[in-house]
C-alpha cells in the first residue's frame, strides 16, 4: 500500500474491503481499484466500497485469478472500458466487472439482511473464546519491564482503525497540553509520525509498522502469541534489524495488550484512538470472537476513554466569528488611543465640519 503512487491502478485481493484499507487507498489517490475477490461477499455490510465510491474512485472486480501470476509491481496497466491490459503481456486481456454505486448498494442491502445470522455466529464464537481466554486475561499479568514512565500519567493508544486520523487530529490540543505517553500499535506508530509526533512505545507483532517507525527511538514491545507453537510474524524482523525489544507473551490482540500495559503500569487515563469497538469493525477485521477485547474493556474500563467520533462531534473548522470578536477587542484600545491623540482629535473635528456642510445643519 505505501508504494502506491497517485494515478496508479491498485490490484488487490481483499474480500469485503474494510474502511481502513479503503481510506488508505483514497489517501494514495489511486485512479481505480481492481479486486480479485468480491468487494461485498454478503456476510455483512462493509464500509470500504462506499468510501472509495464517494472519493470518485471506480471499482472493478476481476474473476480471472491468472492475472495475479502475470502482474508485476510498477508495470504499466490500462483499463479500456471493462478490459484490463498489461504492457508486459500485450497478448492477454482481462475482463473486468464494473461496480457502480447502485450495484454496491444492492449488495449491501442484501448483506444487511444477513447480518442477524452473522451476529449469532459471532456471539457464539465469542462465548467459546471467552471460556478459553478469561483466566489468563483476568489473572495477574506478567507485564514486561519498560523504561518509559507511565504511572500517574495519561496514555494515548493509537491503532490504525477507521477514522483514526480524524480522531487523532481532533485531540492534538489535548496531546499538546497534557503531554501523554504515546503508544503506537503497529502501524499506529506511523500515524503519530505523520503528524509530527514521536511514539514513546510501539506495541504489536511488528508486521505492519514501517522501518522508519521502528528506527525512531521508541521502546519496542513485541506481542508474542500465548500458544508456544506460534511465533509473532514481526519478531524475526526486529531481531534482524538488531533493535532492542521486549517480548510479551499474552492472549488477545495487540491493541488489547497495549491498553493492558498502560493499565498495569499505573496510567491515570487511557485514551484509545482508532480502537475497534463496534460489531462491524470486528467483522471487518475477520475476528471470530471479541472475548479478549471484551475482557480488556472490563478490566481497564474505569480509566479508558474512547476518542472515536471526537472528530465528528467537534469538527475542525476555522471559527470566523470568534476571530472577528478577538480582532475587534484588539483594535478597540488602538482606536481609543488614536482618537485621544492630537491628530485623532483634529481628524474628528474635520469630519464633523464636513458632515455639517454636507447635511446643511
Amino acid at each position: 500500500m505505501p508504494r502506491l503512487k497517485a494515478g496508479d491502478i491498485a490490484l488487490i485481493d481483499h474480500p469485503d474491503l474494510d474502511g481502513v484499507a479503503a481510506e488508505a487507498l483514497v489517501s494514495r489517490q489511486v485512479s481505480a481499484v481492481v479486486n480479485l475477490s468480491p468487494f461485498v461477499t454478503g456476510r455483512y455490510p462493509n464500509s470500504g466500497p462506499g468510501i472509495l465510491l464517494r472519493a470518485g474512485i471506480p471499482l472493478f472486480e476481476c474473476h480471472d485469478r491468472h492475472i495475479a501470476e502475470l502482474v508485476q509491481e510498477g508495470a504499466l496497466a490500462t483499463i479500456d472500458g471493462n478490459i484490463l491490459r498489461l504492457s508486459h503481456a500485450p497478448d492477454r486481456e482481462f475482463v473486468l466487472e464494473h461496480l457502480d454505486e447502485e450495484h454496491i448498494q444492492q449488495l449491501l442491502t442484501a448483506a444487511q439482511e444477513r447480518l442477524k445470522t452473522e451476529l449469532r455466529a459471532f456471539a457464539q464464537n465469542t462465548l467459546e473464546y471467552l471460556q478459553q481466554e478469561s483466566d489468563p486475561l483476568l489473572d495477574v499479568l506478567e507485564v514486561p519491564d519498560i523504561s518509559t514512565p507511565i504511572a500517574g500519567r495519561h496514555v494515548v493508544v493509537v491503532v490504525r482503525g477507521e477514522r483514526f486520523k480524524q480522531d487523532l487530529s481532533a485531540i492534538r490540543n489535548y496531546i499538546r497540553d497534557m503531554r501523554p505517553v504515546l503508544i503506537g500499535v503497529d502501524g499506529g506508530a506511523d500515524a503519530l509520525l505523520e503528524i509530527g509526533l514521536k511514539p514513546h512505545l510501539i506495541v504489536g507483532d511488528m508486521d505492519s509498522v514501517s522501518d522508519q517507525a521502528l528506527y525512531c527511538g521508541a521502546e519496542l514491545v513485541v506481542h508474542q502469541f500465548s500458544s508456544s507453537d506460534r511465533v509473532s510474524p514481526g519478531l524475526e524482523r526486529v531481531q534482524r534489524m538488531e533493535l532492542p525489544h521486549k517480548i510479551w507473551r499474552a492472549p488477545g490482540t495487540s491493541e488489547d495488550i497495549a491498553m493492558l500495559l498502560a493499565y498495569e503500569k499505573g496510567a491515570q487515563l487511557i485514551v484509545a484512538v482508532g480502537a475497534h469497538f463496534s460489531l462491524l469493525e470486528f467483522l471487518e477485521k475477520g475476528r471470530r470472537g471479541m472475548s479478549s477485547t471484551f475482557l480488556t474493556r472490563l478490566r481497564v474500563g474505569d480509566r479508558l476513554v474512547d476518542a472515536k467520533g471526537v472528530s465528528q462531534l467537534y469538527p475542525q473548522r476555522f471559527a470566523w466569528r470568534e476571530f472577528g470578536w478577538l480582532f475587534m477587542a484588539a483594535m478597540l484600545p488602538v482606536a481609543v488611543a488614536f482618537l485621544l491623540s492630537p491628530v485623532g482629535r483634529d481628524l474628528v473635528r474635520l469630519w464633523y465640519v464636513w458632515l455639517r456642510l454636507r447635511l446643511h445643519f
